[in-house]
Parts: structure tokens; sequence; C-alpha cells
């Protein structure tokens, strides 16, 4: 069994290379990432491609990292911080960044008002755009129990999210972390952690956390909150290894980045940072627009992960 450091690693690292990986089949079909390595330690999964080079992360860890470096420099929630935060890092000009959060970043609202502004104009908030970046903040929060750490996942999400569906989901993801950290199993927790999702959220997403359910199933695209974290569990629940585990969510096609960077995260949790392939850790980089020209590596992750999970 995995220390519990080396699953808050695992924890940290496994999103970053599951959002790498996932990367260069973004807004693909179901199967490309199979099609072109049909089978599994061969090698060159790291391939890079469609404007990504091998091993380079998205806004998804990005923004990840970003979080996780207010929560250690300040070892409190300061939602201003992680705001201004992520606006100076918008402002740069990133390669890939949402719709709706460079809506709101990109605006001049202040942080506590920005995402809930913009929600009430478009009525379109329920992206996994919050979702994405929530393995580090799991890891911190983790240690503060159930409520604590579901309530700063809703909180993080907010600042960027002004629909409660993604605020739930994040919540649902750090507690599927903590758990996992802890040496449960998270599919065996859903019913316990439903349990404390709010009311108006936990019949749908119920529904995406069953065991019997399928990604085939989503009636929405897994940009959207509740199919991601439903094809990331999915994907953990029905293999048994990390690797294994983000071939099958980067095959699921559509936004694999994110959908990987999110089955990374909690696979990560489960097996260790010793799961995850060496190649796939080697490979992978985190460039951080805004802040001078930054590039973390894997080892500057580990340390990362050190610190948050104290």
């Amino acid at each position: 069994m995995p220390r519990p450091q080396e699953r808050a690693v695992g924890t940290v690292l496994g999103s970053a290379v599951g959002d790498a990986l996932g990367a260069p089949f973004e807004f693909g079909p179901e199967g490309a990432f199979s099609a072109r390595f049909p089978a599994a330690g061969q090698g060159g999964e790291m391939c890079g491609g469609g404007g990504w080079d091998p091993g380079e992360a998205t806004d998804d860890t990005q923004m990840a990292v970003l979080v996780a470096e207010s929560l250690t420099d300040h070892d409190a929630l300061d939602l201003p911080d992680i705001f201004g935060r992520f606006r100076r890092w918008a402002a740069a000009d990133p390669k890939d960044i949402g719709l709706q959060t460079e809506a709101v970043l990109t605006g001049e609202d202040p942080w506590d008002l920005a995402a809930a502004l913009h929600f009430q104009v478009s009525q379109r908030a329920a992206g996994n755009g919050a979702l994405m970046r929530a393995a580090t903040s799991a890891v911190y929060f983790a240690r503060q129990g159930r409520d604590a750490t579901m309530e700063a996942g809703r909180r993080i999400a907010a600042l960027t999210h002004g629909d409660r569906a993604a605020w739930e989901g994040t919540a649902i993801f750090h507690e599927l972390i903590r758990v996992a950290l802890d040496g449960g199993d998270p599919v065996t927790a859903v019913p316990d952690v439903l349990e404390a999702v709010h009311p108006d959220h936990r019949a749908r997403y119920a529904v995406v956390l069953a065991d019997a359910w399928h990604p085939d199933e989503a009636t929405e695209f897994n940009g959207a909150v509740w199919p991601c974290l439903g094809s990331a569990l999915w994907a953990v629940r029905s293999t048994g290894s990390y690797e294994d585990a983000v071939r099958a969510a980067v095959d699921l096609g559509g936004d694999t980045d994110t959908v990987a960077a999110v089955t990374g995260g909690l696979a990560g949790a489960v097996y260790g940072a010793g799961g995850i392939p060496e190649p796939w850790v080697a490979a992978l980089h985190v460039p951080l627009p805004g802040f001078g020209g930054r590039v973390l590596r894997a080892a500057e992750l580990v340390g990362l992960a050190r610190r948050l999970a104290g």
C-alpha cells in the first residue's frame, strides 16, 4: 500500500501527467489514443501535437499550480490572492483558457462578484474548469476532514464558476481524494460522499457516479462537470492501474486533457506516485505564463505536493 505522502505526490503528479498525456487528443474522436498506442507500456505516448509539446501541461495544471502556491505561501485559503494569480495568468495570453474562465478573469469585476455576475448574464457555468484544477487543493485540505475539504472545493470553484453544479463537483472530487489519501476506496465511498452534496444537485451526481454508469450514457459533452467527474470515476473503477485508468480516460475523446487530469489525480491518489509510468513523468513540464517564464518540472511538482500535504 502506498504511504500517504506517496499518495499525495501521486495526486498532484498524476493529474499533471494525465493533463499532458491527453492534451494532443483534445476534441478528437473516441478511440484515437488506443488506435495510435494500442498496448500499454510501448512508450512514446507523451507524443505532443495540437499545439502542445511532448509532456507539456495545459491550463488545467497551470491553474492547479497557482492554487497550490497560494496555499503554501499563505498556509491558508486566501481567495483574493488566488483570484489575483489567476487574473495575472489570464492576462499573459496562455495557450489555452476556457471561454467562461477567460470572461470572468479578464473583466473588471472584483474577485468576490466576478463569477456570480457572469453567471447572471450567461446562465452557463457548469463546465469542468474548476474541477480540472482541484488536485492540489484536494491534497492541502484533506487533513482538515470531510466538511472542510468539501467547502474549500466549493469556495475555490466559485471564484470562476457561478453555477453551484461546478462547486459540488469540485467538492465531491476533493472528498474522493481525501478518502483515497487515507487509504480508502473512493468508489465505495460515493454513497457517503453524496450525503454531503447540496440536495439540489445530489440526484444528478448520483447518476453519473453510480457503479453501472458508463460515459456513453452522458447527456452532455464531457466538458461539463457531471460527465467529466463521472468519466474519471468510471476510468478508475473499471481498470486496475494508474496507466490503464488514464489511457481509458484519454480514449473517451472530447475534452481529453481535463478528463485525464481529473482521472489522473484520482488514480494517483489510489496507486501512489510509484504507479505513474516514469517516461511520462520525465517528459512532464508546466509553463506558467505571466510568472517570469517559469517552467516547472516533475521534481518541483513533487516538492509542491509534499508541502501541500504538510
